[in-house]
């Protein structure tokens, strides 16, 4: 999947995307859900129907 950079609610930086279960969310921290949240940089979580992709630190 593409790496988008941008929130697709608000239009700040996003910190990864959040798949429930069966649309896209690129999402900032102001919006992603708590799942998304608890990642760590880099790490991914399959929950149930819904899936979580946290970005890595840039660099």
């Amino acid at each position: 999947m593409k790496r988008e950079e941008i929130c697709q609610i608000c239009g700040k930086p996003a910190i990864g995307y959040q798949i429930l279960v069966c649309c896209v969310e690129y999402v900032c921290a102001d919006h992603a859900h708590p799942q998304l949240l608890a990642l760590e940089p880099g790490e991914k979580r399959e929950w149930g129907a819904l899936y979580f992709v946290r970005y890595p630190e840039p660099g």
